[in-house]
């Protein structure tokens, strides 16, 4: 009897494998999770590295199920829908975040914008300064549409245009005041 019971375990087993049914409802939430979570802008824009540890996941979920490895293919289930929701929570953290910072920035350009502009007409009255006003003016003309469009972009919800708008244009800004006040300065040296 004893020499029946190992060979008859072991093909329960094989039989018991050879049944299993692949994890269906489990791969088709986590297929559903994947698609949510990459047509979602937020995730798509900012959660990136959850995104593709959910797509890796999704590659080696249907790889397993396709090996029939079905408790793998389940668990890879699992990690997709996990990244996936983690790539939509990421996503909209940091677009929030993203948001708040473009409108911090845009309120702060437009009181520069305003000192800049100061400068500049302050500057104008500085006897024997030697800037070029006509190209300083149109430089600061093209700042304001810059500004402009931060904030336009911000009131569009379009944080990273924004973003990439007002540091530009922040960088623009300093570059002008650094140039009136060294006329500035080069102006009084000479009195």
């Amino acid at each position: 009897m004893k020499k029946y019971v190992i060979p008859l375990l072991l093909l329960s087993f094989v039989l018991a494998a050879g049944c299993a049914k692949p994890p269906t409802a489990e791969m088709e939430a986590a297929e559903a999770a994947l698609t949510r979570a990459e047509n979602d802008a937020d995730a798509a824009a900012y959660g990136e590295s959850s995104l593709l540890r959910a797509r890796d996941a999704a590659n080696r979920m249907r790889t397993e199920a396709r090996a029939k490895r079905y408790d793998a293919a389940k668990t890879a289930a699992a990690e997709v829908i996990a990244a996936s929701d983690r790539a939509i929570a990421d996503g909209r953290a940091a677009s929030t975040r993203a948001r708040e910072e473009a409108s911090a920035l845009a309120a702060s350009l437009r009181s520069t914008l305003t000192e800049t502009e100061n400068s500049l007409n302050g500057a104008k009255t500085v006897p024997n300064i030697q800037l070029d006003f006509t190209a300083l003016t149109r430089e600061f003309d093209g700042v304001r549409t810059q500004v402009e469009q931060t904030e336009a972009a911000v009131n569009a919800n379009r944080p990273r245009e924004a973003l990439e708008q007002g540091y530009a244009a922040r960088s623009a800004l300093g570059n002008l005041q650094t140039r009136i006040s060294d006329g500035i300065r080069a102006a009084s040296r000479k009195q």
